[in-house]
C-alpha cells in the first residue's frame, strides 16, 4: 500500500488527526510539519498517479475542489501568495500540496519570501519543531475547516 492510501485508510478508520475534510474526490489535511505555517494537502480519493489518468469529468471536479481548498488555505491563513504542488515523484498516488506564502519565508537565506519552498533545507523544514502541538493543530483544522465551509 502506497503512503497516501494508508494515510487515507486513517481517516476512514478515524486514526488520522490531520485531517479536516472530506470532499467529493479528495480529502483536505493539514501537513505534518507547519515551517510554512498552514501548509495543506489534498488528497485524491482514487489513486492514479497522473492526472490524464482520472475520468474527465473526476478530474474536473478534482481540480475544481483542489481549488476551492487552495483558496480556503489563502484566507484562513493570511497568505500572499499560494504555492501549488503536484509531484508525485515519491508518492506517486495524486496529492497536492499547498503552501501558503508571505514575502517574509525564507527570510533567513536572503530569499525574502521570492524562492520555491524545497530551497529552505530539508532538515530544517521538516525538523520536529515544526510539528503543530495538538492544540495548534484543531485551531489550524478549526480555521481551515471554517473557511471551506465558506466556500463550499
Amino acid at each position: 500500500m502506497c503512503l497516501i492510501c494508508d494515510r487515507i485508510e486513517q481517516i476512514k478508520n478515524g486514526t488520522n488527526p490531520y485531517v479536516v475534510k472530506e470532499l467529493q474526490t479528495g480529502y483536505v489535511v493539514i501537513g505534518d510539519h507547519q515551517y510554512f505555517r498552514g501548509y495543506t494537502l489534498f488528497l485524491c480519493k482514487e489513486h492514479q498517479t497522473e492526472l490524464f489518468d482520472l475520468e474527465p469529468e473526476f478530474k474536473k471536479k478534482f481540480l475544481e475542489e483542489m481549488s476551492l481548498v487552495a483558496e480556503a488555505v489563502y484566507r484562513a491563513f493570511d497568505a500572499e501568495k499560494m504555492n501549488y504542488e503536484l509531484l508525485g515523484n515519491g508518492d506517486t498516488h495524486l496529492h497536492w500540496h499547498l503552501f501558503p506564502r508571505r514575502e517574509k519565508d525564507l527570510g533567513e537565506y536572503g530569499n525574502q519570501g521570492k524562492g520555491p519552498v524545497w530551497w529552505y533545507p530539508r532538515e530544517k523544514m521538516y525538523d520536529d519543531s515544526n510539528r503543530p502541538t495538538p492544540e495548534e493543530l484543531e485551531a489550524m483544522k478549526q480555521v481551515l475547516g471554517e473557511a471551506l465551509d465558506a466556500l463550499l
